[in-house]
């Protein structure tokens, strides 16, 4: 891939470049951030490392989204966190008029380009910019499972003493407390995880993975998680650039798959060079549908919240 542009360049906008530069997965990577000075100091900061982790990607920075021109991908890390007192309406309103402002840069400066959202509420801002740019639903995606899904992975690893590496977590829906653990495909070195975890630890890691922001912000207090969700789009970015056909989980705009029409959520995806590529039906027990079905009602309600700002 030639070009990506990262919009915001707060902590998981900065550790997302850091990622896809030393992996070399791009030839450049614009950062644009409407705090001055704030893109151009990351993008500087992540240059003079490049002699260090050997990589020749060319960072640059800055406010203007005149900078996106050209880019193959842009991935949107912008918008506010929610604070003391804001309701999730709130939250939404302004986050939508951010994400509005560059969903009307990217159709400006990069028409041809893909679009990854990373900001939240995920879900709702993926289909938004999905009716608003009139793009076909392969080129508009979010993040959301494959952090829920490593978190869950990271928990069972440190539960069994096993091996990350042949852990394989699936987690769908939307993002945080309504996620949907699918513990029947969820597997270490292709053994179902039930084999080796009795159901009221898999129950206890289920909440915990739910919970997996809060309980780092309740460490840290003075910041919420950025490593695990920057490393979440890099894995999704090394998918698309390198054409892998990897099967992720992928807030995906639904046209009648899982039963449900006219919204975006988590499931799971191939991703390739042409982006979200195809959908993945999965059978699903009673339990499973229930909360899938459960998490996709309150995607639709804030969607309608969405529709009526």
């Amino acid at each position: 891939m030639n070009k990506i542009t990262i919009v915001g360049a707060g902590r998981v906008g900065e550790s997302t470049a850091q990622f896809i530069a030393a992996k070399d997965m791009c030839r450049e990577i614009a950062l644009i951030d409407i705090r001055e000075g704030a893109a151009e100091g990351a993008a500087l900061d992540i240059q003079e490392v490049s002699p260090l982790f050997e990589f020749d990607t060319r960072l640059y920075g800055g406010s203007d989204y005149a900078l996106m021109k050209d880019s193959n991908l842009i991935i949107i890390t912008a918008g506010l966190p929610r604070k003391p007192g804001m309701s999730r309406s709130d939250l939404l309103a302004k986050n939508v008029a951010i994400t509005n402002d560059i969903i009307d840069g990217t159709m400006q400066y990069a028409p041809n380009s893909m679009l990854l959202f990373v900001s939240n509420p995920v879900d709702v801002l993926t289909y938004n910019a999905f009716v608003k740019t009139g793009w076909p639903r392969h080129r508009v995606f979010g993040q959301a499972g494959v952090l829920d899904s490593s978190r869950m992975a990271s928990f069972i690893a440190m539960e069994t003493g096993y091996s990350n590496l042949d852990i394989n977590a699936m987690v769908l829906g939307g993002h945080g407390d309504t996620m949907v653990p699918m513990l029947r495909y969820t597997t270490i070195s292709g053994i179902p995880v039930s084999n080796f975890i009795n159901k009221d630890k898999l129950d206890g890691i289920v909440e915990r993975t739910r919970n997996g922001g809060a309980e780092i912000l309740a460490l840290r207090q003075n910041s919420s998680a950025y490593g695990a969700p920057a490393a979440s789009v890099a894995e999704m970015v090394d998918a698309i650039v390198y054409d892998r056909k990897r099967v992720l989980p992928t807030v995906c705009i639904l046209e009648g798959e899982y039963g449900h029409h006219d919204i975006a959520i988590g499931v799971p995806a191939v991703l390739g060079k042409n982006g979200m590529e195809k959908i993945i039906s999965l059978d699903m027990n009673d339990n499973e549908t229930t909360m899938f079905h459960n998490s996709a009602s309150l995607v639709k309600k804030d969607i309608d919240l969405l529709k009526a700002l």
